[in-house]
């Protein structure tokens, strides 16, 4: 049976799928091994908006008029291992393991990205609006779950994210968050 774009379309949705379920099961220990609370609030919330987007990817299936069919994603176990990694390397809660987390986490949502968009462009050229319609929904909350991500390691106004706070663990003395260590920052950049 010769297969064509609709069959591709239905193929890459049972491997996203498997990614959101295997991600579902790995978010708890990502919560408990954040020392951020910032971080443990993100990672929480993406859990039940992931469990949202499985509920959604059903509704995608139904329209399809197609049954899920079991698949395993192969690349998410990968990014999901290199969380695991993490947790093995840095085994102590601190803002550098929450930093080397949102990395990971970060990679995992950029393949989610990736794969949305793309099933969402294969339903748009296949006039499935409503399908494509629900799949945009889930790559809009993916995009902002990884903006989330990108402000709790960046910090706000003052730079005092994660990614600051784990830098600052090798060099204590550079800890002065003031005006001035900002204007030094902007006069070298200039330079």
């Amino acid at each position: 049976m010769k297969k064509d774009l609709k069959d591709l379309l239905i193929d890459e949705l049972h491997d996203i799928l498997s990614s959101e379920e295997q991600i579902v099961e790995a978010l708890p220990e990502m919560v408990k091994a954040s020392e951020s609370p910032d971080l443990k609030k993100a990672f929480e919330s993406h859990l039940k908006e992931t469990k949202g987007q499985i509920q959604r990817l059903e509704k995608v299936f139904k329209l399809l008029k197609t049954e899920k069919k079991e698949k395993f994603c192969k690349a998410t176990k990968g990014l999901i291992d290199e969380c695991k990694e993490v947790l093995k390397d840095l085994k102590t809660k601190s803002a550098l393991r929450d930093a080397a987390l949102i990395s990971k986490a970060q990679r995992i949502e950029h393949y989610e990205i990736s794969a949305y968009g793309t099933v969402r462009t294969y339903a748009s050229e296949l006039d499935l609006n409503a399908v494509a319609d629900l799949l945009q929904a889930t790559l809009e909350e993916e995009g902002n779950a990884d903006k989330k991500l990108t402000k709790i390691a960046e910090g706000g106004l003052l730079k005092t994210g994660i990614n600051l706070q784990a830098n600052l663990l090798k060099a204590p003395k550079k800890i002065n968050k003031t005006k001035t260590s900002t204007v030094k920052r902007k006069s070298l950049a200039k330079k």
